[in-house]
């Protein structure tokens, strides 16, 4: 039996994790939970020890991002697969068991993804594979978001350009060869870059629609915030950075510059909403200023075990 181990990243939101540590079902026995505090404002992971011995708990004195705090579990995690799920979602029975089934099943299948619905609605899909990404844009689709679950994406394990962030499961070997997440993106993208990183490892990106998991969407940052738009701006231009071709990477540059900026400051204008101004010109400058340093892994390879 293969053993997993769950990690999630918790930031100042003690009762979100602590409901997911709760829809964590005791039917597979050979597993790990490793609940990383990211540099929350309080250390509540005392309370937390005690309530529940058998979990992991890592504390970070400064918030490492996304990536930085999923890096940290990777490197505790001790499974032959390591399930990286955001502390805002809740299992559901025969979760684990299904992904476990897809990458026992296919040695090529370095990552997958189970079908993700809405917790708020739970006839609402929001994942259910990834489109190619288009590098002239650095555009793709989410397979299935935001439409009524009639049953349409049943059935299907298959390959999809990239897993979803919000939960996925990777080989621990995937790992080694591909390298930890690129914690320059910090929040967003890096999930998409991570699985470009697998597939230049010789590995494959999987979805698994029997396998089902409900996400509190947008429970960290926000529906809209500036966090967000900064981000969301700056790891795109990255993303493309690191992964497009270099004819690609030439025609996305201009397009970015003349269109979508353009457009997102009549939008923020139009909504009011101009605080996020300077975020997106601080996306485009963080760009311009950290040029050399875009391939940064943030730890080693080799200190994955």
């Amino acid at each position: 039996m293969k053993k997993v181990s769950v990690v999630t990243v918790n930031y100042n939101q003690p009762k979100v994790t602590e409901e997911l540590l709760l829809s964590i079902p005791k039917s597979y026995n050979n597993i790990e939970i490793i609940v990383v505090d990211n540099g929350s404002s309080a250390d509540i992971d005392t309370g937390w020890q005690s309530k529940y011995p058998e979990v992991n708990f890592i504390r970070s004195d400064q918030n490492l991002g996304f990536a930085g705090g999923n890096n940290l579990g990777i490197r505790a995690a001790t499974g032959d697969y390591v399930f990286l799920v955001n502390n805002d979602t809740e299992f559901t029975e025969g979760l684990i068991e299904k992904l476990i089934e897809v990458l026992d099943s296919n040695p090529v299948a370095g990552m997958v993804s189970p079908k993700i619905k809405y917790f708020s609605n739970k006839n609402l899909i929001q994942y259910a594979g990834y489109s190619d990404m288009n590098y002239y844009t650095c555009r793709n689709s989410c397979i299935g978001l935001r439409e009524t679950d009639n049953g349409q994406y049943d059935h299907i394990t298959a390959l999809t350009a990239y897993c979803h962030g919000a939960a996925m499961m990777i080989r621990k070997e995937a790992i080694q060869k591909a390298g930890l997440m690129n914690e320059n993106f910090f929040l967003y993208y890096e999930e998409v870059d991570w699985c470009e990183s697998v597939k230049r490892a010789g590995y494959e990106a999987w979805v698994c629609t029997e396998a089902v998991i409900f996400h509190k969407e947008s429970v960290s940052v926000g529906k809209k915030s500036k966090l967000k738009e900064y981000f969301m701006n700056r790891n795109r231009i990255l993303f493309t950075r690191r992964n497009a071709p270099f004819f690609k990477r030439i025609i996305f540059y201009p397009y970015f510059v003349l269109l979508v900026v353009p457009r997102n400051l009549a939008a923020y204008i139009k909504n009011k909403n101009y605080g996020f101004i300077p975020m997106l010109l601080k996306a485009v400058w963080w760009n311009l200023t950290h040029s050399k340093n875009s391939n940064n892994l943030g730890y080693p390879i080799n200190t994955i075990k």
